[in-house]
């Protein structure tokens, strides 16, 4: 069955000391031991994610990967800020308290984090496929906030289209800027 699929994560604070590019790649190649890896990361041992036989008594018929799979695109886009770079800090590594150098972010001090991702499946994933991810502006809007003054939420719309050119996911992503670091 094709759906809906919605996240709404745990506020996570960073600053970043790269640009961040668009997660779109070109070329995102979908392979079973890619699936199945990604499926055990997230604990989820679902036989349709690794087991082609048990796959076959399914509705698509064969493999397809969890529904946040297309997010691991980000590792073939080059410069993604979030990917580790030899020799650079990075969020998570340690290297600094935080993981990663803190900058000044200029006046205020407020602080950005990811809200909400959403997808939107139009057809089966599977493997042997090899994904095209088109980024496209989403909504921007604003709203005042009890403790981080001023929230600015954007949007942003990630579709993967499949190498025939058929649209398989659209990917929503909301993120929220505070005008003031919350206490």
């Amino acid at each position: 069955m094709l759906g809906t699929v919605s996240v709404k994560l745990s506020p996570v604070r960073f600053e970043r000391t790269r640009k961040d590019p668009p997660v779109a790649t070109d070329h995102f190649p979908i392979e079973a031991g890619h699936i199945m890896l990604f499926a055990r990361s997230i604990g989820d041992d679902n036989p349709i994610y690794h087991d082609a036989d048990a796959a076959t008594d399914t509705e698509p018929g064969h493999v397809i990967p969890p529904p946040t799979f297309v997010q691991a695109s980000a590792q073939f886009t080059d410069g993604y800020v979030l990917r580790p770079v030899v020799g650079e800090p990075w969020f998570g590594s340690g290297k600094e308290p935080t993981g990663v150098k803190r900058e000044s972010s200029g006046g205020s001090g407020g602080t950005g984090f990811h809200a909400e991702q959403h997808y939107e499946y139009h057809a089966p994933i599977q493997p042997g496929d090899v994904l095209k991810a088109v980024d496209k502006p989403g909504n921007s809007w604003s709203r005042e906030g009890r403790r981080g003054g001023t929230l600015k939420f954007n949007e942003s719309i990630t579709e993967y289209y499949n190498q025939d050119g058929v649209l398989v996911v659209t990917a929503r992503s909301v993120g929220v800027q505070t005008s003031r670091v919350v206490e």
